[in-house]
C-alpha cells in the first residue's frame, strides 16, 4: 500500500500540476539567463554626447553633426550596433564612466581622465580659448590675467576642471549653449571655448563678430572615449576603424563640411 505524505506526488494530481508548473517556470529562466548575453549584443553600444553644434545637434529626431558623422562612420565600419543620444554634458559623462555598454564623444584625452575609458580616435584637436565681449577690449597674455574675472564652463566638462585646478572663478552652465547668451548679457566676464582647430569660429551665429578670442590656454585631442568594460574585441575594431579614416583622409574631410 502506498504511504501518503508530502514528497509522493504520484497519486496527487494538485502536487503534478505545481511540480510541471514548476519545473516549467525554472526552464523558462534559464532560457532568459541563456539568452541574455545574446541580447546584449544584439543591443549595441549606446553612444552619448552633448548639444554642441555643428559638432553634434538635433535635426528632427536624429543626431547630427561633424563629430557624430566620424562616430556613424566609426560604427559602420566596426560591424557594431549601437544608439546614438545626446544629453547634458555631466549627465552623459556620468553614464559614460558608470555604465558598462556606454561611450561618449566627443572627449578631451587629459591625463587625469587616460585610466577611466578606453579611447578611440583621435576624432579630431581642439584649442581652448577664453572669449570675451569685443566692446570691452580686454586683454589676456596668460591665465593669470583672467584672475578676478567671471569664466563661463560647463559643469564637469575639461575645461571647468582645468580652469578650477588653476584657482579661476568659473560659473558653469549645464549645456554650452547658455555661455553666449550669459556673455552678451554681461552676466560672465569670458567664455571658455572648446574649439576645433582650423573650423570657422561661430559662422552665421548672433554673437559672431560680438566676441573675440582673448587667449589660447591649452590644445587638447578629443576622442571616442568608452567605459572601460566595453569588450577589447570592440575597441580594438573602433579603433582599427578610426585608424582607416585617417589614413583614407575620412576624418580630414568631414572636419571640412
Amino acid at each position: 500500500m502506498q504511504a501518503r505524505g508530502d514528497g509522493n506526488i504520484g497519486g496527487n494530481p494538485l502536487l503534478q500540476m505545481k511540480a510541471s508548473m514548476k519545473q516549467a517556470s525554472m526552464a523558462r529562466l534559464l532560457a532568459v539567463a541563456l539568452l541574455m548575453p545574446a541580447l546584449a549584443a544584439a543591443a549595441g553600444l549606446r553612444i552619448v554626447g552633448e548639444h554642441l553644434p555643428p559638432s553634434s545637434m538635433m535635426e528632427g529626431k536624429v543626431v547630427v553633426g561633424r563629430e557624430t558623422t566620424k562616430v556613424r562612420d566609426i560604427m559602420a565600419r566596426a560591424g557594431i550596433a549601437y544608439s546614438i543620444e545626446l544629453l547634458p554634458w555631466k549627465r552623459a559623462y556620468a553614464q559614460a564612466l558608470r555604465e558598462p555598454d556606454t561611450c561618449i564623444f566627443s572627449t578631451s584625452r587629459t591625463q587625469e581622465r587616460e585610466a577611466q575609458f578606453r579611447w578611440i580616435g583621435p576624432l579630431n584637436e581642439a584649442e581652448w580659448i577664453l572669449y570675451g565681449l569685443a566692446e570691452r577690449h580686454l586683454t589676456l597674455r596668460t591665465l593669470a590675467d583672467a584672475r578676478g574675472l567671471v569664466i563661463g564652463t560647463v559643469l564637469g566638462d575639461a575645461r571647468d576642471d582645468y580652469l578650477r585646478q588653476h584657482g579661476l572663478n568659473v560659473a558653469p552652465v549645464t549645456q554650452e549653449w547658455l555661455n553666449p547668451q550669459k556673455l552678451l548679457l554681461g552676466r560672465i566676464d569670458l567664455w571658455a571655448v572648446g574649439m576645433a582647430v582650423g573650423s570657422k569660429p561661430f559662422a552665421g551665429k548672433e554673437w559672431e563678430g560680438k566676441v573675440e578670442p582673448l587667449l589660447t590656454f591649452n590644445r587638447v585631442q578629443t576622442y571616442l572615449a568608452c567605459n572601460l568594460k566595453v569588450p577589447e574585441a570592440q575597441v580594438a575594431a573602433m579603433q582599427r576603424a578610426a585608424a582607416a579614416m585617417r589614413r583614407d583622409g575620412s576624418m580630414a574631410r568631414e572636419q571640412q563640411r
